[in-house]
């Protein structure tokens, strides 16, 4: 499947691929897609999750079966469907679904944060609403799914156990980050590392207005030594946040770092071109900390 992603960037857009399960539509970033297949016959794997149906091999690489309906609790129906093949988080992961609708170009100013109420114990599995036409396309988390049905793709909270101990209080760092559940991870792994001095925003937007009113005050890069941004975020998005920072002559050496499970090939040169000065998937958490150390010893 061409998912035709877009190519500049920075530009606070995404395209989503709307699917269905039963009557329900529901969306994905078309950047964590690598293909779209007609069903096939998977193999069963004994004492796995419910929700893995099981594993198959296209082209010679082993990739797991997530039936969505089941993971989200919803009735089976007829029809073999589709699989949709995505990567992100260094996995590669088959979601089985009923049909495809189609893709739409989205401003991220557009996707609808849902609220608390639709959180449960663990959090939502939805990270968006679109209003599209006379539906709701509800684009869900994911990362949050995959983590659920195996914790250890998740963040690998013990690399964090593994750094050396030393006083990193004196840098502060802003994060952009829509998940509470993740932010929360990454909070208490910086200052567990020693990072203490925390500014905690919910999306680009929200950072974007944080940093604006620092600069207003004066000694913004004294302020604020580092920015971890993700890339997917309600409002604006990380590639956008990114490209505002280092646009401003007097924000642009502040070190950015992207932190998202979309970083791939393709995505790491949109970073690339925006200026990020590094960029990691989520589960490498131990690698986030050595990476701010890096960068602000350079700095």
């Amino acid at each position: 499947m061409d998912t035709n992603i877009l190519l500049e960037s920075g530009t606070n857009e995404l395209e989503v691929l709307e699917f269905t399960l039963g009557d329900n539509h529901y969306g994905i970033n078309v950047a964590k897609i690598r293909e779209i297949l007609q069903y096939m016959p998977v193999t069963p794997v004994p004492n796995t999750h419910p929700s893995v149906e099981g594993i198959f091999m296209p082209r010679d690489t082993m990739i797991t079966v997530i039936n969505l309906k089941k993971c989200l609790g919803l009735p089976k129906t007829e029809g073999d469907g589709l699989f949709i093949i995505t990567n992100f988080n260094k996995l590669n992961v088959a979601f089985h679904v009923d049909q495809v609708i189609g893709i739409h170009r989205v401003s991220w100013e557009a996707i609808i944060k849902p609220d608390d109420t639709l959180a449960g114990e663990h959090g939502s599995t939805a990270t968006g609403v679109i209003k599209m036409d006379d539906r709701l396309i509800v684009i869900l988390d994911f990362e949050a799914i995959v983590s659920s049905i195996s914790p250890e793709t998740g963040l690998r909270v013990n690399d964090i156990e593994e750094m050396e101990e030393r006083d990193r209080s004196d840098a502060t760092i802003l994060i952009a980050e829509d998940s509470a559940l993740l932010s929360k991870l990454i909070t208490d792994c910086l200052k567990k590392s020693g990072y203490t001095k925390l500014i905690v925003t919910e999306n680009g937007q929200e950072a974007w207005n944080t940093i604006k009113n620092i600069q207003a005050q004066g000694g913004v890069t004294e302020k604020i030594n580092c920015i971890i941004t993700d890339i997917e975020m309600p409002l604006m998005d990380g590639h956008r946040l990114t490209k505002l920072v280092k646009s401003d002559p007097e924000l642009r050496d502040i070190p950015l770092i992207i932190f998202s499970s979309l970083v791939n090939e393709e995505m790491r040169k949109k970073g690339e071109q925006l200026g990020a000065d590094a960029q990691l998937t989520k589960p490498e958490i131990g690698q986030l900390v050595s990476a701010i150390d890096k960068l602000l010893e350079r700095a």
